[in-house]
C-alpha cells in the first residue's frame, strides 16, 4: 500500500465517507501522501441559477453560490482533524454528474487512488450507482468500504487468475498480491489468496454422444489442467509467501464467480482485493464479466485493480469542466 502518493477521497453525502477517514489517515501518514477531498454536487455549473431564475434580482445565481460555499465548509470541517495530524489535505468541490466528476479529477491531477464509502442504501445491491461506475471505468484502483466495515481488516482475500504467457494478466495478478500482502501485514489480519480453475466444456467433453471421447482421455485433461493451473499459482504466489506468515493458498475447481462468493460468505471476508480486465467495446474498456458478476453478489469493501494500458472511456474531454470556485 505504499505506492499511493495522492489520493482522493470521494467525501459526497450519499457515500458513507466517515467509515474511510481511519484509512486514509493511515495511508497518508505511512506513504507521506497528499490527500484531496472531493465533494460533486449533482448538478451541472448553473443548473440551480436556471432553476431558480423565477427569483427576482439576482438571488438565482447568489443561491448556487452559497450551494456551493456549504459544500465547500462541509469539506473544510471534514479536512481539519486531518490537517491537525499534519496531513496535507485540499478541498475540491465539482458540480456535474458525480462518476465523471471523479474520473475527471483522476486524470486532472494524477491521483493513484480513489476512495470512498459504499452508496447509502437500506435494500438491493450493495454496489449501486456511482460504486460501479467508478469500478468500471476509473483509471487507477478504486478502494469502496462497506459503510459496517471496521478500521482494519480481519479477513482479506486475494482473487487471482495466473497466467505466465500474458504479461497483462500476470502483472494485475502481481499488483493484487502487493497490495493484498501489504494490507494485511499493516492490518495483521488473515489472507487468503485463490485461484480457480476447470476445464471449460467438461461436461459437454464427457457426455456428448456426438464427440465421444473416452472417460480416461477427459480424466487426462482435467489432470493436466489442474496440474499447470496449480503451477502457475505457485510460481505466483512464491515472492509473496514471506511477505505475511498469515496467508493461505486456495486452488478450487469451478466457475469463479460462484466459488469465490461462496468463500467470501462462508469465511466471513470483509476486504477483497481484485482485478477488473478490460476488454475493447464501442465506449472503451469495462469491467470484466467474472469481476462483474462478484460485484453485484458480494457486500464487502472491494478494492478493484485496473491491468496496466487501461484507459478511461470518460476523458477530459468529455463533459465541461465542473470545478465550482
Amino acid at each position: 500500500m505504499r505506492r499511493f502518493k495522492n489520493i482522493l477521497v470521494v467525501c459526497d453525502e450519499q457515500s458513507a465517507y466517515e467509515h474511510a477517514f481511519e484509512r486514509v489517515l493511515w495511508l497518508a501518514t505511512v506513504n507521506k501522501a497528499r490527500v484531496t477531498l472531493i465533494d460533486v454536487i449533482d448538478a451541472a455549473p448553473g443548473d440551480l441559477s436556471r432553476l431558480l431564475r423565477s427569483l427576482p434580482g439576482g438571488r438565482a445565481r447568489d443561491i448556487e453560490s452559497k450551494v456551493v460555499d456549504v459544500h465547500r465548509t462541509r469539506l473544510e470541517e471534514l479536512a481539519a482533524p486531518l490537517r491537525e495530524r499534519d496531513v496535507q489535505v485540499d478541498t475540491l468541490v465539482r458540480q456535474g454528474t458525480d462518476f465523471i466528476e471523479i474520473i475527471q479529477t483522476v486524470l486532472s491531477n494524477d491521483h493513484d487512488l480513489v476512495i470512498k464509502g459504499a452508496q447509502r442504501s437500506s435494500n438491493g445491491p450493495f454496489f449501486r450507482g456511482a460504486d460501479m461506475h467508478l469500478m468500471r471505468k476509473c483509471p487507477c484502483p478504486v478502494w469502496v468500504l462497506n459503510s459496517r466495515s471496521e478500521h482494519r481488516s480481519r479477513r482479506i482475500l486475494a482473487a487471482v487468475d495466473p497466467d505466465p504467457d500474458d504479461p497483462v494478466r500476470n502483472g494485475l495478478n502481481r499488483t493484487i498480491l502487493q497490495l493484498a500482502t501489504s494490507l494485511a501485514m499493516q492490518d495483521e489480519s488473515d489472507l487468503d489468496v485463490i485461484s480457480v480453475w476447470r476445464v471449460k466444456e467438461e461436461s459437454t467433453l464427457r457426455h456428448s454422444s456426438f464427440i465421444k471421447m473416452p472417460p480416461a482421455e477427459v480424466d487426462a485433461l482435467v489432470e493436466e489442467e489442474e496440474r499447470q493451473s496449480g503451477w502457475r499459482l505457485q510460481e505466483l504466489v512464491g515472492e509473496f509467501r514471506r511477505i505475511t506468515e498469515k496467508m493461505r493458498v486456495l486452488h478450487i475447481k469451478g466457475v469463479a464467480s460462484d466459488i469465490i462468493t461462496k468463500h467470501v460468505v462462508e469465511e466471513d471476508i470483509d476486504t477483497i482485493v481484485m482485478g477488473t480486465i478490460g476488454r475493447t467495446g464501442v465506449a472503451g474498456f469495462f469491467i470484466g464479466n467474472t469481476a462483474e458478476t462478484i460485484l453485484s453478489r458480494v457486500g464487502c469493501s472491494v478494492l478493484t485493480v485496473k491491468p496496466q494500458g487501461f484507459i478511461s472511456p470518460v476523458s477530459l474531454e468529455a463533459a465541461p469542466a465542473g470545478a465550482a470556485h
